[in-house]
């Protein structure tokens, strides 16, 4: 499969406001891939998009050779939204196993997951006592226990510390390595440039597509964080 997925002229309206403005773009099978822009720029509905969770006015989305939201792609695609997605009265092991059982993967890999988000020493406690950063790991846990060929990361490193973001990093990578197309979104720069490939967006339209050099060679300044609001503000003043 040369493309993992395939966006075509997207265009979604929310509450009388266009959202994403006839967005195109195709991502290639073990890319990692990042979004970014302000809040409110359409990345998360493009990422809702993508996942096939969100009504859009026209376009077409194809996800792994099928449309977005095809029943088919339910257990091959994992998904992290910002807000965590976890039952509160079931320990932290419970939720992953939960999971794991709707994907047939067995109790052993899920609690080796757990190990991955490095939560295995809150296995036992209840997921409504966990602190904010640690039910986000619990969620990328569930995320990620089904080894989809497709994960779709909404800001999946809030509220963690340098070395658990450095940690999930890796995990990132070693999951696109083996063939995983990662989807991204971060307000963070240093995380911006450890993406293969970053889209800038923009009330609701790509203004930079590339990779962080291309991006930053497009700005003309070797700081991303320079770069990306160069290329904002060029693109408010267009």
């Amino acid at each position: 499969m040369d493309v993992a997925v395939d966006v075509q002229d997207l265009v979604v309206t929310r509450g009388g406001r266009r959202v994403l403005d006839g967005i195109t773009l195709a991502i290639r099978p073990g890319v990692v891939t990042g979004l970014l822009g302000p809040s409110g720029s359409g990345k998360t509905t493009l990422m809702r998009s993508v996942v096939g969770v969100q009504v859009v006015e026209s376009g077409q989305i194809t996800v792994l050779g099928r449309p977005a939201g095809a029943p088919e792609l339910r257990h091959r695609i994992g998904y992290q939204t910002q807000a965590p997605s976890i039952y509160d009265d079931l320990t932290v092991a419970e939720n992953v196993r939960y999971f794991a059982a709707l994907y047939g993967v067995s109790r052993a890999a899920a609690d080796g997951v757990l190990c991955d988000v490095g939560l295995a020493p809150q296995a036992r406690q209840l997921a409504g006592t966990l602190s904010g950063g640690q039910r986000s790991r619990a969620s990328l846990a569930c995320a990620l226990v089904g080894a989809p060929e497709l994960l779709v990361l909404d800001e999946p490193t809030i509220g963690q510390d340098p070395v658990l973001r450095d940690e999930l990093w890796a995990r990132f990578r070693g999951l696109a390595d083996d063939g995983v197309t990662v989807i991204v979104s971060s307000h963070v720069m240093d995380e911006a440039n450890r993406c293969d490939r970053l889209i800038l967006i923009r009330e609701g339209r790509i203004v930079a597509d590339g990779t962080p050099s291309d991006v930053k060679e497009r700005a003309g300044t070797d700081d991303l964080d320079a770069a990306f609001l160069t290329l904002i503000r060029t693109a408010e003043a267009a």
